[in-house]
């Protein structure tokens, strides 16, 4: 035997089963040597060391070491040469290197180093997870978890490319193959080993990944606006009487119906202190006045902080703290004074406001005690999402965040349940990390860490719509987490409950349509009032031809139309604040709808679009109530109805360098696309977002 540790080289695809001895790594060599009609390299140290065993029961000893390695290279360079696009290793030099430190507490210099070098395009690590099988050359089954904690930091340490595989053998085979074709792919599009593990490590199906380099390159089509939808034309307009008898009929209804109060929540506050950072970043205190920066900067918002930082509900807090660690502070300058209080708000060893979600930050200064988004969402839910003394909350919250969520509810939980008898039941999810971006430069080249990492970014709020469709609910109330008030909660509940009202009614109607379809005894002017229904309530045009269809392809069209989840959003006059809102829009196929368009989604340089834009009368101000269940009590799989081609290509900075991501169609855009869909003029009262911390100098958020 030629005594050499060198690998051949080769393009052919080489898959390497690694683990403790008894984790299925020969039967799965085999499978998927079969599966691929190819080769796979046996385990040489079996062989060489039944023999000793059965010449004379000679067990495995150190010097057998580097016999095996020679035997385990030569085997696979010679099944290499005759091996088609794939090779399966059921071993190789890392698992020799491991048993050698393991049972004889050093590893040979050139093992170890060829070992290392061994190159494979990926290893699939075996689980202990299978029954372990007893032979004449296997140790005891005790203890397999050392063993395997062992071999995974072994590949960890190497910094070689790995994939836990677990289950049974049927399980193994069909995640394995998806993973090696998978891999095959990433491979020819020039996605090295490693970056193929960190994408399926974040749990992103490589589809996805394939699907948004296409959008990077091609760009994502703008939406087709026809007009603004405005008040009889798209917006339903009612009275203050309308408002009233539609919350009534809602009152009247909710006993039967489990309620629920959704509550967008991800993320950390760093907008909403944006130009306070900047101030941070780009002011020294020796060298320059706050006033000469504020005019060099034409900084308004600066100026607007200072002058009534003490109308903030934090301002008594920061007070006594500056005043604690600078025990001269009333002889500083006020430049020093106003300097300090923004460092401290905004240091991680302090307040760190920036850092926190919006829902725990002081929002609300009441005489009693200072509120939080998260205590004005308990006691909002309790007014208009509570039937039969129960109230359900949830918050979609980033994982990093929910510690504090959960300490701020604790906080004041028992203190509003008690106050109002109602038990309030909170739940939490997170933002699926596998709607995540990936990131790419303005040349759509892949984007990587100064670590070599690839560097992904979520895949905004439209992401949300998996966990919407994980409720279970009759009628779910969307609203933001900052998009509370301080006072006037009856207003806000009136108009909620209203909303929730037009909701039923249309969702009674709609129900007694499709049972009526159901039943098959549909008459001629039910259909009719059917399509009156349709274009006159709902707002669906239809198509031209609809008059030549046979009775029976209108009934079929008529019930597909129906047959949908259902969302009344509120709209506020637009008084231009940043954001989506109504229009009509034509799609690819030339259907037109009610939808929520952001500006990002219109094309700016054509005057056209431009101008219907601009004629916009009302804005989105996320006040949405939804049905997401059909008239058999089922729950719609909300993924059905989402325009996957009304996603976003927005531009951020990693590192200093401009690069950009892709976001999902919006929660409440392209995600509920295809819903049936109700806009409703509101008050600007219900409206009142904290996008700046100086929003929370606004009558809305001050005390009266």
């Amino acid at each position: 035997m030629e005594k050499n540790l060198r690998q051949q080289k080769t393009t052919i695809i080489k898959i390497a089963l690694f683990g403790p001895e008894s984790t299925g790594k020969t039967t799965l060599a085999k499978q998927l040597a079969q599966y691929y009609e190819t080769e796979w390299v046996p385990e040489f140290a079996r062989d060489y060391l039944q023999e000793k065993w059965e010449e004379n029961q000679h067990i495995c000893v150190a010097e057998d070491m580097m016999p095996i390695a020679y035997g385990q290279v030569a085997l696979e360079n010679q099944k290499l040469s005759v091996a088609k696009k794939y090779l399966f290793c059921d071993t190789n030099l890392m698992v020799t290197k491991v048993f050698s430190e393991m049972y004889y507490g050093f590893c040979d210099a050139l093992l170890n180093e060829a070992a290392l070098e061994h190159d494979y395009d990926l290893f699939f690590l075996t689980d202990i997870d299978v029954p372990w099988e007893k032979d004449d050359l296997r140790d005891t089954p005790e203890g397999r978890e050392p063993v395997f904690s062992v071999f995974k930091q072994t590949l960890i340490d190497a910094k070689k490319p790995f994939i836990t595989l677990s289950g049974d053998k049927e399980s193994r085979l069909a995640k394995a193959t998806a993973i090696i074709d998978n891999l095959t792919i990433a491979k020819e599009k020039g996605f090295s080993s490693a970056d193929f593990v960190e994408i399926y490590e974040h749990g992103i199906p490589f589809e996805k990944i394939l699907k948004q380099l296409k959008i990077f390159k091609n760009g994502i089509a703008k939406s087709n606006l026809i007009s603004p939808a405005t008040v009889n034309k798209g917006i339903l307009s009612l009275t203050e009487r309308d408002f009233e008898e539609k919350a009534n009929f809602f009152d009247l209804q909710k006993a039967a119906l489990k309620l629920k109060k959704f509550v967008p929540a991800s993320g950390a506050a760093s907008r909403m202190f944006k130009f306070l950072t900047a101030f941070l970043n780009d002011f020294d205190i020796q060298t320059e006045t706050i006033n000469a920066y504020i005019n060099r900067k034409k900084d308004s918002n600066l100026s607007i902080f200072i002058v009534a930082m003490d109308k903030f509900p934090f301002f008594e807090a920061l007070d006594k703290k500056l005043r604690e660690i600078y025990p001269d502070f009333e002889t500083l300058d006020r430049d020093y004074k106003n300097y300090y209080f923004i460092k401290l708000l905004l240091s991680s060893d302090y307040f760190d406001f920036a850092n926190k979600p919006k829902a725990v930050l002081p929002f609300h200064q009441y005489t009693t005690h200072i509120a939080n988004p998260i205590e004005e969402h308990l006691n909002e839910c309790l007014h208009y999402a509570t039937a039969n003394q129960i109230s359900n909350l949830h918050f979609t919250v980033s994982e990093a965040h929910q510690n504090q969520f959960e300490k701020a509810v604790a906080s004041v939980k028992e203190k509003v349940e008690k106050a109002s008898g109602v038990q309030i039941k909170i739940g939490y999810s997170y933002q699926n990390k596998s709607t995540d971006s990936i990131t790419v430069d303005v040349k759509n080249k892949i984007v990587r860490d100064n670590k070599g990492a690839l560097v992904f970014r979520p895949g905004g709020h439209g992401a949300l719509i998996e966990n919407l469709n994980e409720l279970d609910a009759d009628i779910i109330f969307i609203k933001n987490i900052d998009n509370v008030i301080q006072n006037h909660i009856d207003k806000i509940t009136l108009y909620k409950k209203a909303l929730a009202g037009v909701l039923i009614e249309i969702q009674q109607k709609v129900f007694g349509y499709l049972e009526v379809i159901e039943s098959q005894k549909i008459k001629e002017n039910e259909l009719e009032e059917m399509v009156v229904f349709l274009t006159q309530k709902l707002n669906i045009q239809m198509t031209k031809d609809f008059d030549k269809f046979t009775f029976e392809n209108k009934i079929i069209k008529i019930e597909s139309l129906l047959n949908r989840p259902i969302r009344v959003c509120g709209m506020v006059k637009n008084e231009g604040e940043p954001g989506g809102g109504p229009f009509w829009v034509m799609n690819s196929k030339g259907k037109i709808s009610l939808q929520i368009v952001e500006a990002s989604q219109v094309d700016l340089t054509n005057k056209k679009q431009l101008e219907i834009l601009a004629e916009a009368t009302h804005f989105n101000p996320v006040d949405l109530v939804c049905g997401i269940k059909n008239y058999k009590n089922e729950k719609f799989n909300l993924g059905e109805f989402v325009d996957s081609k009304a996603g976003f290509i927005v531009e951020k900075s990693v590192e200093g360098k401009a690069v950009k991501s892709y976001e999902l169609p919006g929660l409440w855009n392209g995600a509920m696309a295809n819903w049936l869909t109700i806009f409703v003029a509101v008050p600007l009262i219900t409206f009142n977002p904290v996008k700046t911390v100086n929003d929370l100098l606004k009558p809305a958020h001050q005390p009266q």
